[in-house]
């Protein structure tokens, strides 16, 4: 018996018996699982390019917005949850912290030269810990921050430029 495939109208072979059952509507697995999906293509918020949603992902969607991969959706977040928009600002006193890593200064203590990254600080030379510039901040081990902010002798050894 020659039927029609209900998605893609070709022309197939099918068994009588297979008919009477109910079977024998789709030439191959593929249409019989694309007649299956109830969902929408939707264009990818990031890149554009289609992708399909089920009904159950449309639904459940916050956002609204629907992303082909993991990585268009997190370059999609990295560029509108930073700064002022993400919901941990501080107005931008803490971000010292990742300054000097971003500057790749060595992680060394200024004073003692002690390289064990788990005692450095970040220490605000001028004390202002509003004024977060690369010129302003200084790795010190937790002894010798301590130190500088505790004796003159030490604050002055401190300010001498090193050679």
């Amino acid at each position: 018996m020659i039927r029609a495939c209900r998605v893609c109208k070709k022309q197939f072979k099918t068994k009588p018996f297979w008919v009477k059952k109910g079977h024998g509507k789709y030439c191959s697995a593929k249409c019989h699982h694309g007649a299956m999906r109830t969902g929408k293509v939707m264009k990818c918020f990031s890149c554009g390019k289609e992708v399909y949603k089920t009904r159950k992902a449309l639904r459940i969607s916050k956002s609204r917005k629907w992303f082909c991969t993991k990585s268009c959706q997190t370059r999609w977040r990295n560029a509108y949850f930073s700064g002022d928009k993400h919901s941990n600002w501080k107005e931008g006193l803490y971000s010292y912290r990742s300054v000097l890593g971003r500057h790749k200064t060595p992680r060394v203590c200024q004073l003692c030269g002690t390289k064990d990254s788990r005692v450095l600080a970040v220490h605000h030379i001028d004390k202002n810990r509003k004024n977060n510039t690369i010129e302003n901040l200084a790795y010190l081990c937790h002894n010798c921050h301590f130190l500088v902010h505790h004796y003159d002798e030490e604050r002055r050894r401190f300010m001498v430029p090193m050679v």
